[in-house]
């Protein structure tokens, strides 16, 4: 077997207490840099922005933190609001970067709570760029009652984690589920992905609780009213499929809802999935640096 990608940039990592949890802030880079706030998907990390880092043209301070309930951060024992990860991003940045507007990158989830926040606190972001982040498809209201019997009933149902025999076995399945990854990636994604069971094996490093769903429908005109206030350049990077593709159905599909940031603007990377970063790195990295210089 190959042996893990070998960073080019090597991370340092710190805890800080955020209302009530201890999370991981990782970080790459000059301290006296301008900052580069980086946000990860669902069930994801930290730590897997390091592809992009590695290609990036190293003018920057990184910082990338771990979500509550991922990576090596706290999880959170009464399960998980999609609003908590918005307030922890606010809290984050003021210990991060205090009263300075930063640029800031989500992907997937990450890229739809930067839209959210730089709506909501719009003097806090100089840049943004949502790396495949759309919004999910709309919600009826009518959906309420079944959609909350769901939640219901996961709740009472314990969090199991899935447990695969060894790192290796993990990072197969990371490979399997994205064959453009190739296994020293995989290998090294899954290292940071992953947790040592105590009992043997190895499982994924986020909750299991994550694959809950949220209590609360996603109703868009909530969002859309917090992207109308966007006032920072903003660029969507999206992979060269629509994600989620159950937005290509809506009217107007994505174009309508990136037409609702002022003056955002959108590109695609051809032959590239939802996990463009992975991907394409250096065509991400060298889009970034274009853009947030």
């Amino acid at each position: 077997m190959p042996d893990p990608y070998a960073p080019r940039l090597v991370s340092t990592g710190r805890m800080l207490t955020v209302r009530g949890l201890s999370l991981h802030v990782r970080s790459w880079g000059p301290p006296e840099a301008p900052p580069l706030v980086l946000l990860h998907g669902s069930r994801d990390a930290s730590a897997t922005f390091q592809f992009v880092v590695d290609a990036l043209a190293g003018r920057w301070r990184v910082l990338a933190p771990d979500w509550r309930g991922h990576g090596l951060s706290d999880r959170a024992p009464g399960g998980y609001w999609w609003q908590d990860y918005l307030a922890d991003l606010d809290a984050l940045l003021d210990a991060l970067a205090p009263g300075e507007p930063v640029r800031l990158v989500g992907h997937s989830l990450g890229g739809n709570m930067a839209l959210l926040f730089a709506g909501v606190r719009p003097g806090r972001v100089a840049r943004l760029v949502s790396l495949d982040g759309f919004g999910l498809p709309e919600r009826r209201a009518e959906e309420a009652p079944a959609h909350l019997a769901r939640w219901f009933d996961a709740a009472r149902r314990p969090a199991d984690p899935v447990v695969y025999p060894s790192l290796p076995a993990l990072a197969a399945r990371l490979a399997a589920a994205n064959p453009r990854l190739g296994t020293p990636r995989a290998l090294f994604l899954a290292g940071h992905l992953g947790r040592r069971m105590p009992e043997g094996g190895w499982t994924w490093a986020f909750d299991p609780a994550h694959r809950r769903p949220f209590a609360t429908l996603y109703r868009f005109a909530e969002a859309a009213a917090c992207w109308r206030r966007v006032r920072a350049p903003t660029l969507f990077l999206a992979s060269g499929a629509p994600f989620p593709p159950a937005l290509a159905d809506e009217p107007g599909g994505v174009e309508a809802r990136i037409a609702l940031v002022p003056g955002a603007v959108c590109e695609r990377l051809a032959g590239t999935g939802h996990n463009l970063h992975h991907d394409a790195p250096e065509a991400v990295a060298r889009r970034l640096d274009a853009f947030l210089a």
